[in-house]
């Protein structure tokens, strides 16, 4: 019996091509586009190993999880890294960056996470993208979560190797990804001896048999189901339009943020300032008597698939993470994730006040303009 899923006929050399400039284009980047075939762990590795050795002094910044795996890859490859480190509940500054480079001129590789889903933040990567340039070290960006969201211009803002993935605010599977390589990046990793080669890590492989070659034989089979699924994703995004994707989840995110504070029950926004709020996840505070796992168990219990988790380790007791991103950054997803934590917050003997919840995350997602992106 034929399935539209398994009967799949070979994805060819050119759709293949075809998906990466479609990719490219999205990210407004004449760079080369590498779409890796899994997660978006594949390629920030990759990138990583392949520039990094015993010679690179690293800047790397910490604003969530995801800053401190690079930091520990950036060490096993022998470099000498600078954590950067801010509190989570915050984004970091340019200023801070150039205060890093003042105290360590060598600096030649900086790594940052443009949103930190797993936290709620974003950082400013324009601004410190003009720090990165004064400097002439190598821009290494985490736009996984942020691409779709927000805007993410490598070009514009001097990023050497900007990786993204498919599963957040671009709506489209976990199991492919891509990243963008500056000709900086090229010579960086060409230069390392240390740079995998012969690997699923290693972009230099691709470059040399797939990109140098004029794109026209692939390395191995790709994914098709991914590969169509992420082609499918980034054609909704053009019929949909770019900006108006954006400003979406702008509008969920405003109106989380807006709604939270409204309902009550002591809940509070874990970053402390709107505009350092990432637009694809709103993190939210529980009272200190209360348990964030509980308090979402008690949520989902009305509708387990709500896009809504407690914090991740150390966070779970004290973090609530709202996921308004790809296909919920709507306003429904939205009121039903306020509605859900206010029937747990009473359960747990809270005052709340879902009817103001909801007139504030209706007025918000209209004018969601004030919290404006971090990134930009």
């Amino acid at each position: 019996m034929s399935h539209p899923f398994l009967d799949l006929a070979p994805l060819s050399a050119g759709r293949f091509a075809a998906i990466e400039d479609r990719v490219a284009r999205l990210l407004g980047t004449r760079q080369d586009v590498l779409i890796t075939q899994g997660e978006a762990l594949l390629p920030l590795e990759g990138a990583i190993r392949g520039c990094a050795g015993p010679d690179t002094v690293a800047l790397n910044v910490v604003t969530g999880p995801y800053g401190q795996t690079f930091g520990d890859w950036l060490r096993d490859c022998g470099a000498t890294v600078h954590d950067l480190s801010v509190p989570f509940h915050t984004a970091v500054t340019a200023d801070l960056v150039r205060q890093a480079f003042a105290e360590h001129p060598e600096i030649d590789f900086v790594s940052l996470v443009h949103a930190e889903a797993a936290t709620g933040n974003t950082n400013p990567v324009a601004e410190i993208g003009e720090v990165v340039r004064e400097h002439g070290a190598l821009f290494y960006l985490d736009a996984v979560a942020s691409v779709g969201a927000e805007p993410v211009l490598p070009d514009a803002w001097g990023v050497d190797l900007c990786v993204i993935g498919a599963q957040k605010a671009m709506g489209g599977p976990a199991g492919v990804s891509a990243v963008s390589v500056s000709e900086r990046a090229w010579a960086r990793m060409a230069a390392n001896p240390g740079a995998p080669r012969r690997s699923y890590l290693s972009l230099l492989d691709w470059k040399e048999r797939w990109i140098d070659g004029g794109r026209r034989a692939l390395l191995h089979a790709p994914a098709q189901l991914e590969m169509l699924a992420l082609e499918a994703c980034v054609e909704r995004i053009e019929a949909e339009g770019l900006e108006t994707v954006m400003a979406r989840h702008a509008s969920a995110a405003a109106a989380t943020r807006a709604g939270a504070l409204a309902l009550g029950g002591g809940l509070e926004p874990y970053v402390h300032e709107a505009r350092e709020a990432a637009p694809v996840a709103t993190t939210l505070r529980v009272p200190a008597e209360l348990d964030a796992s509980e308090l979402v168990a008690r949520a989902l219990e009305s509708d387990p698939a709500l896009p809504m988790a407690a914090g991740g380790g150390a966070l779970a007791k004290e973090m609530i993470r709202v996921n308004h991103y790809g296909p919920d950054a709507t306003r429904g997803t939205v009121q039903s994730c306020l509605a859900a934590l206010g029937a747990a917050l009473a359960d747990k003997g809270r005052t709340t006040d879902p009817a103001a919840a909801r007139r504030a995350a209706e007025d918000a997602w209209e004018r969601p303009s004030a919290a404006g992106f971090a990134g930009a």
